[in-house]
């Protein structure tokens, strides 16, 4: 009797086994069911997609083409400064006389150095605030080419050629044609001119973010706002003034008569008729709210 009762009871004790379920297993079971729903949503760890081939080689998003540019502008950067820092130590190098011929020519790679600042941050400050429109042509290297190049090349040409050739110490019958610029308080004001014309440039596309745009736009963006507070309550087309006065303190610094001359009257025929043509379409985008604006804020270029 009691040999039959254990055998019952192992037998009871056996079916509940196998008819409870394990804790442990069935939330095993359970995640996994879970994770393969998640899977067929998502979509496998190894599915496919198509590529982007707008960032392919030789496309207008093409990563190795920013990569290539960020690189070179960061060495024409690192090398402008470091030779504009060695040519405005020679005084403590070398002599007398080897330092009057080189230690102007500082000018030159500072050029050099405020030009490769300016592309790279044209780029960078689009790609950090205006992703979508960021693309090799974000650099502005190639804009309104060649004009755009031979400006540089003659303010370039003509800094050089003052400072040797028209140099009173080598060719004395010639050094009437030097400039009379008054060269301390100009090269002074020069640099706080390029200074203040970058950031207010940079400043200007920073705060518009995604209503910043290269290009002028003929048709109104869903993430096209007008923007009037920050530098915008006090300049109207801030990214144009920071432009207009970096590029003359360039000239200012490089001690250019001539270039500062053209580059003045080029920029004020260009900003002139662009912003002309823009302001028609912002009106035509925000109405009587750019007109009021328009009125109440200045470009703080001249007669424009």
């Amino acid at each position: 009797m009691n040999g039959a009762t254990a055998v019952d009871i192992s037998a009871a004790v056996a079916s509940q086994r196998r008819s409870s379920p394990n804790p442990i297993t069935t939330s095993a079971a359970v995640s996994s069911h879970d994770a393969a729903a998640a899977m067929d949503l998502l979509g496998s760890p190894t599915t496919q997609y198509p590529p982007d081939r707008s960032l392919f080689p030789g496309q207008d998003r093409s990563l190795a083409g920013i990569a290539a540019r960020a690189f070179m502008l960061g060495a024409v950067l690192a090398a402008g400064m470091l030779l504009t820092t060695l040519l405005a130590l020679l005084p403590v190098l070398l002599s007398a006389d080897t330092v009057a011929l080189l230690a102007p020519l500082w000018r030159l790679p500072f050029f050099a150095a405020a030009l490769a600042a300016f592309h790279f941050l044209e780029f960078y400050v689009t790609a950090a605030h205006n992703t979508p429109a960021a693309s090799v042509d974000s650099f502005l290297l190639t804009a309104n080419w060649p004009a755009y190049a031979i400006a540089h090349t003659a303010a370039f040409a003509e800094c050089f050629v003052r400072l040797t050739v028209f140099r009173g110490s080598h060719l004395p019958g010639l050094a009437h044609l030097a400039p009379l610029w008054p060269a301390r308080p100009l090269l002074l004001i020069g640099l706080v001119v390029v200074t203040i014309g970058q950031l207010v440039r940079s400043a200007a596309m920073t705060q518009a973010g995604r209503s910043f745009n290269h290009q002028i736009q003929r048709r109104r963006a869903h993430s096209h706002a007008l923007v009037t507070t920050g530098i915008y309550a006090h300049l109207r087309h801030p990214s144009y003034f920071g432009f207009f006065w970096w590029a003359l303190g360039t000239q200012l610094v490089l001690g250019n008569f001539v270039c500062f001359a053209a580059y003045a009257a080029v920029l004020w025929r260009f900003f002139s008729r662009r912003i002309r043509h823009e302001e028609q379409l912002l009106i035509r985008f925000f109405g009587d709210d750019y007109v009021s604006y328009q009125k109440r804020v200045g470009t703080k270029m001249p007669f424009i």
